[in-house]
């Protein structure tokens, strides 16, 4: 069973190395990242599991590793553990969760990662979360960035659909709705460029059924793209 969730955002700026001279402006959203992924170690969980989108549907293991080279930093992140012989796989949204997972929980969390794809709700890695999730007590760390289409800045330029979307996305992390964030329209998402969206449905499939005391820890959109911080726990 799930017992404790956090959704964090996975912008590379958030690594300050990237960041550089703007890094302060990425602060608070750090904090609170942080606080959310702590609040889900305390609740003392066997089984860390990141979630994240990706161009494929898998499990992978915690000897996983991905790289932020492409963004700048010639730098490796192991999933959950350290040990050699993981492969160079894991898509961006997981490689800035195992950046996020090591500052609170260290290197050797043994944190599993679902990178959902398009086919995610008939792919095998769909059946082979469940089991994890019925074995064991999770705390899950889902990553996801809202839309990129919030103002003239943005990457994706301005669409006035996108901060509706990212409100009732922030309405349903605030309010434990798992339901809501299943249910959401992921054609509406990637026309939005929410990275996102494709994470947060799989989540909701996931989290539905039990009552959550949920919170909306952060919210904001400093280079026109969503981002939003919240802990569920049970």
């Amino acid at each position: 069973m799930i017992v404790s969730v956090a959704f964090c955002p996975h912008p590379p700026l958030v690594v300050p190395q990237l960041a550089q001279g703007s890094a302060a402006e990425l602060d608070d959203l750090r904090r609170a990242a942080d606080a959310a992924i702590a609040r889900v170690v305390a609740s003392r969980p066997d089984q860390l599991l990141l979630v994240g989108s990706g161009d494929r549907s898998m499990l992978h293991s915690p000897l996983a590793r991905g790289t932020l080279a492409g963004y700048g930093l010639d730098r490796e992140f192991h999933l959950g553990s350290p040990s050699c012989g993981g492969s160079l796989e894991l898509p961006l949204s997981l490689t800035v969760g195992a950046w996020l997972l090591e500052r609170v929980a260290g290197p050797r969390s043994g944190a599993l990662g679902l990178e959902v794809g398009p086919d995610y709700r008939r792919s095998r890695a769909a059946a082979d979360v469940i089991g994890v999730v019925e074995a064991s007590r999770v705390g899950l760390i889902v990553l996801g960035d809202g839309s990129a289409r919030r103002t003239e800045q943005a990457p994706g330029y301005v669409d006035a659909r996108a901060v509706p979307f990212d409100e009732a996305v922030e309405a349903a992390l605030g309010a434990g709705d798992a339901d809501a964030l299943a249910d959401l329209d992921l054609g509406l998402g990637a026309e939005l460029l929410c990275a996102g969206a494709p994470a947060w449905a799989a989540a909701g499939d996931l989290l539905a059924g039990p009552s959550w005391t949920a919170a909306l820890r952060w919210s904001g959109a400093p280079y026109g793209v969503g981002y939003a911080v919240a802990d569920w726990v049970l």
